[in-house]
């Protein structure tokens, strides 16, 4: 939580860290960017490295890598310093493979399905949470203070972590594949920096996209041929597993697009003649509620989880996220309104995140799941920066005007619809499975 947390804060921050740092707003704005490409690159191979070492002692060491990068960004004096507190803050990400490899060996069958969704969840309560405190705090206290809070909780959650989280082994050490992962680094960070500066970077961020690729073809033909490649592409193919990871893809999207369009639209003037000339903290609050049916829906599916399987869980949540969205559309004229589309897609996106965890979690061995739920974090995280730059580039688009939301929530929806046909192409889940020794069967 406190990790989403640190995420999310800094973007109603970046107008002070502007002024705070001397620096452009260009400069400010990667002071998030940094952040993303370091858990982008870092979460699946801490995913990999808790399979192989065992998953408590790489959550102590990113947990200390995260902890002592978060008191470098808060107590920066300069952009570079911050910039690279935040890479360091970036390994963080590896907290949620390691985090659902640990739940996988320790927690009883019955209660696995329900821990993995509570901890999906965390990725929306975090950033619901940050939504909401950063105008009081920057009010009250100044923008720093948003950088030292989530410290507040991550390191008690250190210190939690060493007397609490057991030692349940690894799997075989092995040779690790350090080419495999200097390509997969340069590639995925060459094409998160494109997909999150394509507003400013124009035609270079297609050029950065273009080498991206490029670079990912290389790094598939070496990982073909390794013996044991740093991200199994074999494993990747399975129809489980490939079908949740898009569905990860499009969930983020779903996620992030409302987290930018619902505060835009709130605090546009009345004047506009849509607008609700909202405060900033005024349009935070419109996301707390929708925060805490995400992390409602993400504990019930995972209860649901044991009637009904994953399957239809993530069927549910995408129906209700497109009729949140859908609904918005055609019905954004009172704050009512928004809030009712908000909450029924904030339902709905706590259930896909906890469905598509729980059913990558299904499909793997044991000694798979860290590297398989990290990738899958990592494409949630892709296709969070991508629903943030579609949404802008959309509303820009319209001059801010009623057409270029409607269009926004309208995409969403869409994005939504397909988020249904990979839930109906996902290997069968029946009705009465009991906990998680049957599907592994």
């Amino acid at each position: 939580m406190a990790y989403a947390f640190a995420m999310a804060v800094i973007a109603p921050a970046l107008p002070l860290i502007k002024d705070g740092l001397g620096t452009s707003e260009a400069g400010a704005a990667w002071a998030m960017t940094a952040m993303m490409l370091s858990a982008g690159v870092a979460t699946p191979v801490v995913g990999r490295l808790g399979d192989m070492y065992g998953p408590r002692p790489v959550l102590l060491v990113v947990l200390v890598v995260t902890a002592t990068g978060m008191v470098v960004a808060a107590s920066a004096g300069t952009l570079g310093v911050m910039l690279v507190g935040r890479v360091l803050a970036g390994v963080g990400g590896g907290v949620f493979p390691l985090a659902f490899t640990i739940v996988r060996e320790v927690f009883p069958p019955d209660r696995t399905a329900s821990a993995v969704g509570l901890m999906s969840s965390m990725l929306g309560a975090g950033g619901g949470l940050s939504w909401c405190v950063a105008g009081p705090i920057i009010d009250g206290l100044g923008w720093r203070w948003l950088l030292w809070v989530p410290v507040m909780g991550l390191v008690p959650g250190l210190v939690a972590a060493y007397w609490i989280v057991p030692d349940v082994g690894g799997g075989t050490v092995v040779r690790i594949d350090w080419w495999g992962g200097v390509l997969f680094a340069g590639w995925l960070a060459i094409g998160l920096a494109a997909l999150t500066q394509a507003t400013a970077w124009g035609w270079g961020a297609v050029g950065l996209g273009c080498s991206a690729a490029a670079l990912a073809v290389v790094w598939f033909a070496v990982e073909r041929r390794v013996e044991r490649p740093l991200v199994d592409l074999r494993l990747m193919r399975r129809r489980a597993i490939w079908t949740a990871n898009v569905a990860s893809l499009l969930s983020g999207y779903a996620l992030l697009s409302g987290g930018l369009l619902f505060p835009l639209l709130v605090q546009l003037p009345e004047e506009n003649g849509f607008g609700f000339g909202a405060t900033a903290t005024q349009a935070a609050l419109l996301q707390l509620p929708s925060s805490a049916a995400m992390t409602v829906a993400g504990l019930t599916a995972g209860m649901l989880h044991r009637v009904l399987g994953s399957r239809v869980i993530l069927v549910a949540g995408a129906v209700l996220t497109a009729a949140g969205y859908g609904f918005v559309t055609f019905e954004h004229e009172t704050m009512g309104q928004l809030y009712t589309g908000s909450v029924v897609r904030g339902l709905g996106i706590g259930l896909a995140y906890a469905a598509v965890a729980n059913l990558v979690v299904a499909a793997v061995p044991a000694g798979e799941t860290g590297l398989a739920t990290g990738v899958n974090t990592l494409t949630r995280t892709v296709g969070a920066a991508v629903g943030t730059q579609v949404s802008a580039v959309i509303v820009a688009a319209s001059g801010a005007a009623e057409s270029g939301f409607t269009l926004g929530f309208a995409v969403s929806a869409g994005v939504m619809g397909a988020v249904l046909v990979m839930a109906l192409l996902t290997p069968g889940r029946g009705p009465k499975l009991k906990g998680w020794s049957s599907q592994r069967a």
